[in-house]
């Protein structure tokens, strides 16, 4: 199947995209600059463009047109800037899910971040506040869509090398993961209907990523 991976140049999905070939799927990579096309294609995906923070629905159902799975992994990044919390991972995210929806993709996967629902701190700074806000709306939209959808909460991401083993389930407390190790927990979850309408946290731990897999959907 054809996996549209929104924010498709960023590190995690660059990772992403040679586990989706691996497993016999075509990453459909969404990038804004036809700069970034030959080094995607060297990694298996298929680039088709889309400015997230400027493109409308329309745009996204066209750049997803064909796919049969969506996964958003896109991100404002660490830049300091509150309104691309909003415009990227929030409003890109939401328009992700009705261009999905409209078209009737049904596979959604989410890159969220850990501990979103709870408060925060006075401290914090304003910019990470925007940052859980738009984390936890978008999550909250996707869980109340009719899609068939899987969340995943990354704890702090490292560039570590993969390990192949985490720690996964709703209240797993917080923990650094390297990004080897989220790419290859999405590539996972993309086939395992046993992963829809869950939302998990995921971090680095001792179990193999599949058996913690198989633990967190029979609990």
């Amino acid at each position: 199947m054809l996996v549209a991976i929104v924010g498709g140049n960023g590190q995690i999905a660059r990772l992403l995209h040679p586990l989706v070939v691996a497993q016999g799927h075509t990453p459909v990579a969404l990038v804004r600059s036809e700069e970034q096309r030959a080094a995607l294609e060297e990694l298996g995906a298929e680039v088709r463009l889309l400015d997230i923070e400027n493109a409308g629905v329309d745009d996204f159902a066209a750049a997803f047109e064909g796919c049969s799975a969506v996964v958003f992994s896109a991100g404002g990044g660490p830049d300091g800037n509150i309104e691309r919390k909003r415009t990227v991972d929030l409003e890109g995210s939401l328009k992700s899910i009705e261009a999905a929806t409209r078209l009737g993709i049904r596979r959604f996967v989410q890159v969220s971040a850990i501990d979103v629902d709870e408060p925060v701190t006075p401290d914090a700074g304003e910019v990470w506040a925007a940052y859980v806000a738009a984390k936890r709306d978008s999550d909250a939209a996707l869980r109340a869509s009719h899609l068939a959808w899987t969340i995943l909460r990354p704890g702090r991401l490292t560039d570590d090398p993969a390990t192949g083993h985490v720690a996964i389930g709703p209240d797993v407390p917080r923990g650094p993961v390297t990004r080897a190790d989220v790419a290859a927990v999405l590539a996972a979850v993309l086939d395992r209907p046993d992963t829809v309408g869950q939302q998990w946290n995921l971090v680095g731990g001792d179990v193999p990523l599949d058996e913690a897999l198989d633990a967190a959907a029979r609990a």
